[in-house]
């Protein structure tokens, strides 16, 4: 009888089972296809589908049956020059050996394969959450930096007059501008440079930002990046807008810093889960947004024809 094993939804090594048991537990469900199976015998991890005709499990329900992905390969062991004792403990009697080596996660980067890239409507809804939630800390901060200087100089900074005389008062106003600015880098620049490669914006619509052969951008390119959208929006915004019209739906930025961005499921080992519809987030924030700029310019009608109707009344 032979042990096997399989790596859980959080990727971790579960077993030793019979084949009895692993197939039962497919069948169950608990196990999908694309599963990561190890038994003796076996140099690697591979999924569950390659051994389809040994466990009989073409008699499970065609439901059970997922899109075919590459298999993932685990790691090698780090010393190739261990002890005979620890060789013998590493063979194909010893159960635990090749199941310890590290899981690929789904999201590692994977060159090659379809890329489905980020169009210009996703990329306004993810800007317009970060937006929302960037601008709500910058104005915390700003808050308690104005506290912090009121509190400091009162008497110089109550007064407009005298306000910019003094070094407290520069040094005021630069905070003013130059902390929301630092923060506004650090938000981008950390979150496009993490593991998930997006702000929390993009990760709510489902996009990423990467270099243009696909893999994660440095701290420092996420700085140059964001500084570089100054530039798309001093030409009348028109940089952004190049992101509907470009090949690979790049905005000036992104040309200028080689990066693009595609779906949160391009490059890894799973390209099929990509979307290419907007999404019921994308959709609904463009929505409340577009809500909202309907009320703005109602409002603003509205001021206008009472500003009218009070000079032809007067």
């Amino acid at each position: 009888m032979q042990n096997w094993y399989y790596a859980d939804a959080d990727r971790q090594r579960q077993g030793p089972l019979s084949a009895d048991e692993l197939t039962q537990r497919f069948h169950q469900g608990q196990l999908r296809l694309d599963t990561l199976v190890w038994r003796d015998g076996m140099a690697d991890w591979q999924p569950l589908r390659d051994f389809t005709g040994e466990l009989a499990l073409h008699q499970a329900p065609a439901e059970t049956f997922y899109t075919p992905v590459e298999p993932v390969a685990a790691a090698k062991p780090a010393d190739e020059t261990t002890s005979a004792f620890a060789d013998s403990s590493a063979r194909a009697d010893s159960p635990y050996a090749p199941p310890s080596a590290t899981l690929t996660s789904d999201e590692a980067f994977y060159g090659g394969g379809e890329v489905v890239y980020a169009g210009f409507w996703k990329r306004v809804a993810a800007y317009l959450i970060d937006a929302f939630v960037i601008g709500i800390a910058t104005q915390v901060v700003q808050l308690v930096v104005m506290g912090v200087f009121f509190g400091i100089s009162a008497s110089s900074m109550s007064n407009p007059e005298t306000m910019f005389a003094s070094g407290t008062g520069i040094l005021f106003v630069a905070a003013l501008y130059l902390v929301p600015l630092a923060m506004n880098a650090a938000y981008y620049a950390a979150f496009h440079a993490s593991s998930k490669q997006a702000t929390l914006g993009k990760m709510a619509v489902g996009i990423k930002v990467v270099r243009t052969d696909g893999t994660r951008i440095s701290l420092a390119r996420g700085v140059g990046r964001f500084f570089a959208t100054i530039l798309s929006s001093l030409i009348i915004g028109i940089g952004f807008l190049m992101a509907a019209f470009t090949e690979r739906k790049q905005a000036l930025h992104d040309m200028v810093c080689d990066t693009l961005v595609v779906d949160k499921w391009a490059y890894t080992a799973h390209p099929e889960w990509q979307k290419r519809e907007l999404g019921t987030v994308t959709v609904v924030i463009l929505a409340i947004f577009g809500v909202l700029m309907l009320a703005v310019l109602a409002v603003f009608a509205l001021a206008i024809g009472m500003a009218a109707s009070a000079g032809n009344w007067n």
